[in-house]
């Protein structure tokens, strides 16, 4: 009787007891997945925002998101033919670059592709954002704002005052200029005024399917985006 794929040793060098016991249990989370699943969707995205990933992760339930170090995951999947779970993984393995997840899924591949075509949701921009547009203020009164709120303005770099207990702005103020990279003091100030620049959105670049095998899908050019993640494959 052949020997199953999914049964071969896995290899893992060059790390200390402690984290070798982490790298184990992800591999062998990321092999449990690809027997239970149907397929496994590999993605990138733009401005990653945890706690709206946490709600994507809800919606796809029982799907599986995950995330992880690149090079541990593409043990798990297999690298070669030769240490590959299921034929055609190791095409899924050769994609993995950059910051990406993977979702498992039992869904369709329609269901899948609309779904994350149709996903985006808008976000305040952060520190190290491309900026979209360019945002100038008029000279003149701010009463949106607090007068207590007034000195903050100044230290983030607004031209401010109170006049007659408004906050003001004493000259025409650039807030940022289409294709600068925000700073720290740009993006809050833009988050202060609710002008929401960044969107979230995950971007499918490849799946592998059971008895079909390995597709690249449609890309997409990335744009500078600031980055939120975090390590744990949650879901």
């Amino acid at each position: 009787m052949p020997k199953s794929k999914r049964d071969k040793k896995i290899s893992l060098t060059k790390t200390d007891k402690k984290g070798l016991a982490l790298k184990q249990k992800i591999v062998e989370d990321v092999r449990n997945c690809i027997e239970k699943y149907n397929s496994v969707y590999l993605f990138t995205f733009k401005n990653m925002r945890n706690e709206k990933m946490k709600e994507v992760r809800e919606q796809w339930k029982p799907s599986k998101f995950f995330f992880g170090k690149n090079k541990v995951i593409a043990i798990g999947l297999g690298k070669s033919e030769e240490d590959e779970v299921e034929d055609g993984l190791h095409k899924l393995s050769k994609c993995l670059k950059g910051q990406c997840g993977l979702l498992f899924t039992n869904s369709t591949k329609q269901e899948v592709v609309d779904w994350f075509q149709d996903y985006a949701v808008e976000d305040f921009a952060r520190s190290g954002f491309k900026s979209t547009q360019t945002i100038a203020l008029k000279e003149g009164p701010l009463k949106q704002f607090s007068h207590a709120i007034e000195p903050y303005l100044r230290q983030l770099g607004m031209p401010t005052k109170l006049d007659r207990g408004v906050v003001t702005l004493i000259k025409d103020f650039e807030v940022c200029k289409e294709d600068s990279i925000l700073t720290p003091e740009q993006a809050k100030i833009l988050e202060l005024l609710e002008h929401r620049l960044a969107t979230f959105k995950l971007i499918l670049k490849a799946r592998w399917t059971k008895g079909e095998g390995f597709e690249k899908l449609d890309s997409e050019d990335n744009e500078t985006s600031d980055v939120e993640m975090s390590d744990d494959n949650k879901d």
